[in-house]
């Protein structure tokens, strides 16, 4: 087994973060490209407005399996080999969505959404790649950092949506298929990235560390007990956090591209507005990450529900005309997302250890895409039998099932190793 000093561990930790940094350019490119036009292109080969949510519900299953797999992957053989896995499945999904517009095949449709899923959730999972060896009070900063670079590609993706577009006509693809062709292309750079750069991996390095000296990990039983409940309190409080936020997040956003079209509003705005969504996703998170690190887990998680709390106001009661109003409340909606997944995924990694973590990391995310899967299926049930205004009205009450939540987490008097949680 490999020894590393401390001054090799930092060494690897900052190189680590720069290899994310650049991978993350390209999964968000992957990421939002796909999320721009999937319920519309499922709408255009369905004719269903109640069936253009299956696209999303689809990937996220898809996203859900592959955390899994991912997670187990990591848990086993490093960040590397699980992280590239995901990457290039995803790339894989999207050649297949490619494919099923260009003949047509709603069967193959499914199929290909569900593997592109993969590389959703893989974009996400490298947030914590960053946090294997970053020291407890630098954890949310960790994310956010991986986080705040999927920003330039995220926010790139929809507005190639047009120039893909005639792209893909120009090849006689169907012009919705054109963003998957930018995804598949980002997904498999992305899993390239990690595949060549991420030696050694921080995972395994971070592991060996910790075998090094087990002794000194060892506490009194009573000790032990406590940690273990803080534990399992600090697993069920993060995954809440991240689960609720998910849910409120994917309902709006699936169903806002069909509410913008059937006002009136052309292909470029809808992508202009979700590029404006999922920038308000990722920018913030360097200032988040300082946040949840300064301030606390508690404090940002609340901040995240009343966040998308008045994201769903402004969208249920914005005139479906204005695009000026519908960015304004996709910009909340994205920021209160950002809040609630780093202060929820910091409050994962202080709860585990390194001998559960990715596993527990990987499962976590399972439930987040089955949440998302939810929101995504539910979204349009919720529109046709009612109306877009009830769907984020729906979500913002949801929202505030936060607040109770971070309440009992305090009252619990959790604390993430070597640092306060705060109000």
């Amino acid at each position: 087994m490999h020894t590393y000093t401390q001054a090799q561990r930092r060494a690897i930790h900052k190189r680590t973060l720069v290899i994310v940094v650049i991978a993350q350019l390209f999964g968000g490119a992957g990421l939002a490209s796909g999320i721009t036009v999937g319920a519309l292109l499922a709408q255009d080969m369905t004719g269903s407005d109640g069936l253009a949510g299956l696209s999303t519900t689809l990937f996220t299953l898809g996203s859900a399996l592959s955390a899994f797999a991912v997670g187990r992957l990591t848990q086993r053989l490093g960040r590397r080999a699980g992280l590239t896995a995901g990457f290039l499945a995803g790339a894989v999904g999207a050649l297949g969505v490619v494919a099923a517009a260009a003949w047509d095949s709603l069967p193959l449709l499914l199929l290909a959404m569900l593997v592109y899923g993969a590389g959703t959730s893989t974009t996400l999972q490298a947030r914590y790649a960053g946090t294997d060896l970053a020291a407890p009070h630098q954890r949310a900063r960790a994310v956010s950092i991986a986080m705040v670079t999927t920003t330039f590609g995220a926010v790139a993706g929809p507005n190639l949506v047009s120039p893909m577009g005639r792209l893909a006509s120009d090849w006689g693809i169907p012009a919705l298929a054109g963003p998957f062709m930018l995804a598949a292309a980002a997904f498999a750079l992305a899993g390239i990235v990690f595949a060549i750069l991420l030696r050694p991996d921080p995972f395994l390095v971070a592991r060996a560390s910790a075998a090094e000296a087990p002794a000194a990990a060892e506490g009194s039983g009573a000790a032990d007990a406590a940690a273990e409940r803080a534990g399992s309190r600090g697993i069920v409080v993060g995954a809440a956090v991240m689960l609720i936020t998910q849910i409120v997040m994917t309902a709006v956003m699936t169903m806002t591209p069909l509410h913008m079209k059937h006002h009136g509003h052309s292909l470029d705005m809808v992508g202009l507005t979700i590029g404006a969504h999922i920038a308000a996703m990722f920018l913030p998170s360097l200032v988040t990450g300082v946040l949840v690190d300064k301030v606390g887990r508690i404090a940002m998680s609340c901040a995240g529900a009343v966040t998308l709390l008045c994201a769903a106001l402004v969208t249920a009661f914005a005139p479906g005309d204005s695009s000026a109003w519908m960015i304004f409340g996709l910009v909340l909606l994205g920021l209160g997302w950002n809040f609630g997944l780093i202060s929820g995924t910091a409050v994962i990694v202080d709860a585990t250890t390194l001998g559960t973590r990715a596993k527990t990391q990987g499962t976590v995310d399972v439930l987040i895409s089955l949440a998302g899967a939810a929101g995504g299926a539910l979204s349009g049930a919720v529109v046709a039998l009612s109306s877009f205004a009830a769907l984020s009205l729906a979500g913002g009450a949801l929202a505030l099932l936060l607040l109770p939540v971070m309440l009992w987490y305090r009252r619990g008097g959790s604390r993430p190793a070597g640092r306060s949680l705060g109000a």
